[in-house]
């Protein structure tokens, strides 16, 4: 397989170029030389270069004054200035137009060797850094909180305190109410948004490694620990740990981790001596913490020390006003390029389910009903998982007759109701169709009318 770098030497002594190529043969990257400034203008014109060796004294020009045409052509490029007529003057000069290094002929090719090393390490990290600023920058971008003036209005002021701060900050609420986005705001909307955000979900880490993953472990801790390995708290240091299902954390780190929060001290799995670090905490969890302390699976220290700002994020059923805008904004991240139309009558509808899986099912039905459509316009109310009523002294009032609700069309009810009718006789058509009180034929032209898959025939 060919290499993807390439290392460019611009020479015109032929005896110099044919000793770094034979001496870089059988490396990672590709050696290419040519004789003249203009034919190395010509081979980055339809090629990259990571590293160019450069000489001062070319046939057709000064290697000073190639410099800035180089770059412009492989702006990533590292220049390493070559001359047998080293001075200062030309030294600063190289390095003015843009050189990453400079060195004197005659050379050790040892010297070059290290010199060519230093320059390919310095252009991967300055892409690692690219990416991670890339990835900063859509991090940020998906961290904004959709109904701060309506339904989060209070969650959006605690979130500004919290983010100028770095206190730890516990946030509670049903699966899939956005917890990991108002994590990412509180850190984003902090005074330094470059610092690392490192997430973590405590419920997905198995339990023989997730002290290792957290806090690390020197070479030799246990069985398989050949090297040192950092830990999350160690990665995030600078910046933000976002521990997810915190309440999944085992009884015997919890002491640990309040260790940590406590005196801001990590020491790793198998070391002797902690280490300073700086790391604001931000933890998630659905589980009732309360009642957790109480039946002493979670340390109520470490609750406390958790729940210095607490934020409780309400369920979409609580907040139907900001389903329009959910809606909108998570269909133009789903399909940017793409003009959907929702109807009014779908977002009624909408409105009016109860939600169970919060917004992670709100913009589950919106991205399935993207991908099936036939058109322009989406209807995400045919996706809507059937749920029966709800019976017995503590079932809550029918989705109809809940005051907090908009009123509906009749067909949007009708359509409702039939869902609902169907998912509590198991799709039974014939029973469906008595307890509704109309005829089973009645029944089937309805599932037509309103789109609702017949499903199996009983």
């Amino acid at each position: 397989m060919k290499p993807s770098k390439s290392l460019l030497v611009i020479d015109d002594d032929k005896g110099f170029c044919a000793s770094v190529r034979d001496f870089f043969r059988d490396r990672e990257f590709t050696t290419v030389t040519v004789q003249s400034g203009r034919e190395g203008l010509d081979w980055c014109t339809a090629n990259r270069a990571e590293v160019i060796l450069l000489d001062q004294k070319l046939p057709d020009c000064e290697g000073a004054q190639l410099c800035a045409p180089l770059l412009a052509k492989c702006g990533e490029a590292k220049i390493i200035f070559i001359t047998a007529y080293p001075s200062l003057d030309h030294a600063v000069q190289a390095l003015r137009r843009g050189a990453h290094d400079y060195l004197s002929k005659p050379m050790e090719l040892m010297e070059l060797q290290l010199a060519v090393d230093r320059a390919f390490r310095t252009a991967q990290l300055e892409r690692v850094e690219q990416l991670q600023q890339l990835h900063t920058h859509r991090e940020s971008r998906h961290s904004i909180m959709i109904g701060e003036s309506g339904g989060l209005l209070g969650i959006a002021r605690l979130v500004e305190l919290a983010a100028a701060t770095r206190a730890p900050v516990l946030i509670t609420g049903e699966t899939g109410t956005g917890k990991n986005v108002v994590a990412k705001a509180i850190h984003y909307r902090g005074p330094d948004p470059s610092t690392p955000f490192v997430d973590a979900n405590c419920g997905a880490l198995p339990e023989n490694l997730i002290e290792s993953e957290l806090f690390g472990h020197e070479r030799g801790a246990f069985t398989g620990a050949h090297a040192v390995h950092k830990g999350l708290f160690e990665m995030a240091d600078g910046g933000t740990l976002f521990l997810d299902e915190i309440g999944e954390i085992p009884l015997h780190l919890q002491a640990k981790l309040l260790g940590i929060l406590d005196h801001g001290t990590l020491r790793r799995l198998g070391g002797e001596t902690g280490a300073r670090i700086d790391v604001r905490v931000v933890a998630a969890t659905n589980m009732d913490l309360e009642k957790a302390v109480e039946e002493k699976k979670f340390r109520e220290d470490l609750y406390y020390r958790l729940s210095v700002l607490r934020l409780h994020l309400p369920p979409l059923r609580e907040r139907t006003g900001d389903i329009e805008e959910l809606s909108r904004y998570l269909m133009k991240d789903i399909a940017p390029d793409q003009e959907l139309i929702l109807p009014d009558k779908e977002l009624h509808t909408l409105c009016a389910y109860p939600w169970p899986g919060n917004v992670r099912e709100l913009k589950n039905i919106l991205e399935r009903a993207i991908i099936l459509r036939t058109g322009g316009t989406i209807y995400p109310s045919r996706l809507l998982e059937p749920r029966a009523p709800a019976a017995g002294p503590g079932a809550t009032a029918p989705l109809a007759c809940s005051p907090s609700l908009p009123i509906l069309p009749l067909d949007d009810m009708e359509r409702l109701h039939i869902v609902k009718a169907l998912a509590a006789f198991d799709h039974n058509h014939t029973r469906t169709a008595e307890a509704l009180g109309i005829a089973r034929s009645t029944l089937l032209r309805k599932l037509d009318q309103h789109c609702l898959k017949p499903g199996d025939s009983k």
